[in-house]
């Protein structure tokens, strides 16, 4: 969903975002209307969590005008406020980003851990029964110590919530390519996540991504989708160099992760074309970028898993332009 008119001056237009969000999500669902197609996901009793990304601070996360959207489209389909859970893996990252003020009264907030640190032993927030076991460690880690060789499930996800609705931006990241839906997943629902990119030569992504996101709760509970690319990021990511930002005026929506992160991927690789960059896959260390080769081979890797298409003969992208 395309609008020229749904960012002015760096702000968000209530107008413009209510008719993407409205217009994405009839056609994703061929509902007659807004409130019957979030039935179509949810129904009474469901508890469910919109997973923000604050990684880009102010200049680039979550939208609060699309977070509420989201949170009456729920409402709509009548899942209690109580049953909505604002969620980041990152107390601090969300309320730094400004995130937790937007969520309505009655609406929960809640997260795993703190903040980042790059030893996430930490173990309060997540589910010692549900994990992903990998022989990857952090340089000089025991790795008979099953907690380095594990990524342990946030207690949100595997107790708390039976649905998900993911809120990825559309962004660059300089280990794994893009960092879209599926990252927005394997990074911010388990603990011990450094070990995926620990050093410019110990790069993991692109396995590290696909194998966190086919533990079978995500399977489970992953149920939509909308990114948010009104502002995108083309180089330099996560966070959010404002050199590197621009004004994409566009919305995805969808069910299928691995769809919807291929279609971003060539996004992110067109405009660095149009500015001089090299493809994602491509890119080299720089001044901006730590990594050289981004592993953005995870979003294909999720596909053979069967999380899934990625095959673009496959994939139907409808493109919509709405009027300013």
């Amino acid at each position: 969903m395309h609008h020229p008119g749904c960012i002015v001056s760096d702000a968000y237009q209530a107008q413009p975002i209510a008719g993407m969000m409205r217009k994405g999500m009839t056609e994703l669902t061929g509902a007659p209307g807004w409130v019957d197609a979030w039935r179509m996901f949810f129904e009474p009793g469901d508890v469910v969590a919109l997973k923000v990304s604050p990684v880009g601070g102010r200049l680039l996360c979550s939208d609060g005008l699309v977070l509420n959207q989201v949170i009456d489209g729920l409402k709509q389909a009548g899942v209690r406020p109580r049953d909505i859970v604002v969620y980041n893996r990152y107390r601090r990252e969300m309320y730094e980003a400004g995130i937790a003020k937007w969520a309505p009264e009655g609406v929960r907030i809640a997260w795993a851990s703190e903040a980042y640190t790059r030893i996430q032993h930490d173990m309060e927030g997540y589910d010692p029964e549900v994990f992903m076991d990998m022989a990857l460690a952090l340089p000089g880690e025991d790795i008979t110590d099953e907690r380095v060789r594990r990524s342990y499930v946030t207690r949100v996800l595997t107790k708390q919530v039976n649905k998900v609705v993911n809120l990825p931006t559309l962004k660059h990241h300089d280990a794994s390519g893009v960092t879209i839906t599926l990252k927005n997943m394997s990074h911010g629902f388990v603990n011990n996540v450094e070990r995926s990119h620990a050093t410019s030569t110990l790069l993991a992504t692109g396995t590290f991504i696909p194998a966190v996101v086919n533990l079978p709760v995500f399977r489970q509970k992953m149920v939509l989708h909308i990114v948010d690319g009104v502002k995108a990021l083309y180089n330099g990511g996560p966070g959010a160099r404002p050199q590197f930002i621009w004004e994409h005026k566009t919305m995805y929506f969808g069910t299928d992760p691995v769809a919807l992160d291929k279609a971003g991927w060539k996004v992110v690789d067109e405009k660095r074309a149009e500015v001089g960059l090299a493809p994602v896959a491509f890119q080299k260390a720089d001044r901006a970028n730590r990594f050289s080769n981004p592993q953005v081979e995870h979003i294909e890797l999720a596909g053979i898993l069967g999380l899934g298409e990625f095959d673009d003969k496959k994939i139907e992208v409808r493109r919509f332009d709405l009027a300013p």
